[in-house]
């Protein structure tokens, strides 16, 4: 997905994203791949959220995990935080470690997905957290622990086991962290 200048969406593109007819829902989804820009992401999560296609939600999961674009970032937070997505948290922030976008900014965000959803959404939290970058201050990463340990007190057996290692991981954010390269 390219970034455009332009903020403008095809109503056009829209439409044909939101077709009862699959193939045309999906033709759609690839021309975005090739030509669309990173402001059709509420209308993709939206359509992950109302569709009952499994092949247009698998379109859309495989389309959100290949954004490379840092302008995206606010539109997958916001979808994450609307309440109205709870039913696609998981194929959200797991497209947020797959796009390998730096979400360092919201680290608290995920540090309460660890702590506060089910194990398969904890753990996509706690594999975009273990693939950020950059440096977080000492009073923030203080901040964030103490949240964790608190959370230990209160959780099951594996959640803790994330939480845990989160707590050994968290200290390095003070001396930074360089992405990983593959």
């Amino acid at each position: 997905m390219s970034t455009e200048k332009s903020k403008k969406i095809s109503i056009r593109t829209v439409e044909r994203l939101n077709s009862t007819n699959t193939d045309t829902a999906v033709q759609a989804i690839e021309e975005l791949k090739e030509t669309g820009n990173v402001h059709y992401i509420p209308v993709l999560v939206e359509l992950l959220h109302t569709t009952d296609s499994p092949e247009v939600k698998s379109q859309i999961r495989m389309l959100l995990a290949e954004i490379k674009q840092s302008d995206a970032i606010p539109l997958f937070i916001q979808a994450i935080e609307n309440k109205k997505y709870a039913n696609e948290l998981q194929p959200l922030v797991s497209a947020c470690w797959e796009n390998g976008l730096d979400y360092s900014m919201h680290l608290s965000l995920f540090i309460d997905l660890v702590i506060e959803q089910e194990l398969l959404v904890a753990f996509e939290a706690y594999t975009v957290i273990t693939n950020m970058s950059g440096r977080i201050s000492k009073e923030i990463v203080e901040k964030e622990s103490r949240k964790l340990k608190d959370a230990m007190l209160q959780t099951n057996d594996q959640k803790k086991e994330l939480m845990h290692d989160l707590l050994h991981f968290l200290p390095a954010f003070e001396r930074g962290i360089e992405p990983q390269s593959y």
